[in-house]
């Protein structure tokens, strides 16, 4: 059996791959569907007779909610997914079968980061796609160019999320919960540094909220500078894990 075929069967015998598309495809159902109503649940709430009056929703608006959930609670999942299948050595009896098989840790990084970047692309194309229809039903028209951009730029972050877990498993911990803990903070710390001036055109954490961004008139130029950014970065990243984790005795 290949490694690939493995990292295959990890992923779907463990149910992983039905909570990641799960997750997706319920926001992509529901976000929409709260930005119409939401006018009307925060009145249904309301038990003191003040009147809560909000703009009408517009298309931007149901792919600003899809996008907002996707960017937190889908990476949260996509990380964790994602540190479950390479931090190898958190598993003592895993990791000795697995580097005293192979002449190289490549050999394990690569089929674990393609199956899982791969995973949660797809977990992408199909919480924007049901985001989509969802919008088009309730809201309104999208811009077709401007969504599949989106799909695109949205894509590329998550390839960098799998790639900096891949860096934290090999490089800093070893354990499954502390690798995804260490992604995420790092993810943290860039979006709250893209809140400091122009810095954010440059961080990976911005591509997250390019479909929201873009059906709301920002220019797909915007999002350029982040994107080469994000590929130099996952490029690193992938590279430094192989390097370091090939160093890292058991």
């Amino acid at each position: 059996m290949s490694l690939w075929h493995l990292e295959w069967l990890r992923l779907t015998r463990t149910r992983r791959l039905v909570a990641l598309l799960g997750v997706y495809v319920f926001f992509g159902l529901t976000g929409p569907l709260t930005a119409r109503y939401l006018s009307e649940i925060l009145g249904s709430l309301n038990t003191d007779g003040v009147r809560v009056e909000l703009p009408d929703p517009t298309p931007a608006d149901g792919i600003a909610q899809f996008a907002g959930n996707a960017s937190q609670i889908g990476v949260l999942v996509v990380v964790l997914i994602a540190a479950s299948a390479l931090a190898f050595d958190a598993r003592r009896e895993m990791a000795v079968f697995l580097r005293t098989r192979i002449t190289g840790v490549r050999a394990v990084i690569i089929p674990a980061y393609a199956v899982t970047t791969g995973a949660a692309v797809a977990a992408l194309l199909l919480g924007t796609l049901a985001a989509w229809y969802e919008t088009g039903v309730l809201l309104g028209p999208l811009p077709v160019a401007r969504m599949l951009a989106g799909i695109g730029f949205g894509a590329v972050f998550l390839a960098f999320a799998v790639a900096a877990v891949a860096l934290a498993a090999a490089a800093v911990v070893r354990g499954v919960l502390a690798a995804g803990g260490v992604t995420l903070a790092v993810l943290l710390a860039m979006a709250i540094l893209g809140g400091i001036g122009g810095l954010g055109r440059w961080l990976p954490t911005t591509l997250a909220g390019a479909p929201a961004g873009l059906v709301d008139g920002t220019a797909p130029g915007f999002y350029l500078p982040a994107t080469a950014v994000t590929v130099a970065g996952t490029a690193a990243a992938l590279a430094g894990a192989i390097v370091l984790g090939g160093r890292r005795e058991l």
